[in-house]
């Protein structure tokens, strides 16, 4: 089914995400088995290609021009690319070194010289980025923020500083080379400011967390002990107060959770592919279910592209990314719960693709707000339009 969202460059790039995508699922079961163990898997293509994506052409060196050649780089294209070599491995993609939502923070609230020392760390393809926003105890709430941002000499607040607190499930914080950490200088949510900060550094410490999904992504927990940082690694010095802290998180979270939403229907298709090779000759009823699968995967794929083409034009579009982190989360839970069944009782025993697949789906749901969360927007959203319900006020 042709997608009128899609010209012709992008469905080159998918065809060419799509081509790589079996390179992650080779590797899929021993990133699972030992996240940690990375070095046998750097120089995948995939990796490459992902990585390369998220690094904007002014700043990409040879091997990142090489491994995009001429294909769109906007956040639509971005969507295709993860949704095509998440139906390779999800777990396995998020496991390359990338500029990742720190990026995308980078891109958005730094300066020029900023972003030039930030994506030449990452360029390299075996430096991981993270992005600190989730504490332990307040989660992304800007007003209950307990990292802090103060200054190296009290008397001078126009000099270094000092970051000190915790951070909790951030994505390769315990292999990370460089980073976003966001902390607060003040008491009000305007005092929220980001920093990039290099890894080692003295007072700074990652633990990568138990995880059962999504184990390639190494999430971890960080703490930080009065780390040194310089006063020309704080983002946004350059924009309007409003824009240099929760702001840039916010903007980035909207990315993030269509970027969420096409890796969930890539891993629905996954499943759907795997499980149609597998069956050999379905029966009438599994034939059918199976069609219907393939039409609901059709389905939110056009939605992530169109969403992503909404907050690629309007990035204040939280609603849009709600709605399509919500269908995409609903439609992977659904294909990972019941397509396996029709391999017999024992499926997830006998393949273990599908079996790591079903704890993958589940932690997405947890990744860049979880399903209440989205309703809670949308609610929000709602509250504020004035908007009467169908059938009017009673």
């Amino acid at each position: 089914m042709t997608d009128p969202a899609l010209d012709a460059a992008h469905e080159r790039l998918r065809d060419h995400a799509r081509a790589l995508a079996p390179a992650l699922r080779e590797a899929a079961l021993a990133i699972d088995a030992d996240p940690a163990r990375m070095d046998d898997h750097l120089d995948n293509p995939a990796f490459r290609l992902f990585r390369s994506m998220g690094i904007p052409k002014r700043f990409q060196d040879a091997r990142a021009r090489a491994a995009v050649r001429d294909l769109p780089q906007d956040f639509l294209g971005q969507m295709i690319c993860s949704m095509e070599l998440a139906r390779g491995d999800a777990g396995a993609m998020f496991a390359g070194p990338a500029p990742a939502l720190a990026g995308v923070v980078v891109r958005t609230m730094g300066d020029e010289r900023q972003q030039a020392a930030f994506y030449e760390r990452v360029a390299d393809g075996a430096t991981w980025a993270f992005c600190a926003i989730t504490e332990p105890q307040a989660g992304s709430d800007a007003t209950r923020m307990q990292t802090t941002l103060t200054p190296a000499d009290p008397a001078d607040r126009t000099g270094d500083w000092l970051l000190s607190g915790a951070k909790k499930y951030v994505g390769n914080g315990s292999r990370a080379g460089v980073g976003v950490v966001f902390a607060q200088t003040g008491t009000s949510p305007l005092g929220v400011r980001a920093v990039v900060l290099d890894l080692p550094a003295p007072g700074a410490h990652g633990e990568p967390l138990d995880m059962i999904g999504l184990r390639g992504a190494r999430i971890s927990e960080m703490t930080f002990d009065a780390v040194p940082v310089a006063r020309d690694r704080l983002l946004g010095a350059h924009l309007p107060a409003t824009r240099r802290g929760m702001w840039g998180a916010v903007t980035a979270f909207y990315g993030a959770r269509v970027q969420i939403a096409a890796t969930a229907v890539g891993l629905a298709g996954a499943v759907y592919d795997y499980v149609s090779a597998e069956r050999g000759t379905p029966t009438p009823a599994e034939r059918r279910a199976l069609e219907t699968v393939s039409l609901r995967l059709a389905a939110a794929a056009r939605l992530v592209h169109r969403t992503a083409l909404l907050v690629e034009a309007d990035g204040a579009r939280g609603d849009a990314s709600a709605l399509c982190k919500l269908e995409a989360i609903r439609l992977v839970r659904d294909v990972t719960h019941r397509l396996p069944a029709l391999l017999g009782r024992g499926a997830l025993l006998d393949h273990p693709l599908l079996e790591k697949w079903t704890r993958d789906a589940a932690a997405l749901e947890l990744m860049e707000g979880t399903g209440d969360i989205q309703r809670l927007r949308l609610a929000q959203d709602y509250a504020r339009s004035g908007a009467v319900p169908a059938g009017g006020a009673g």
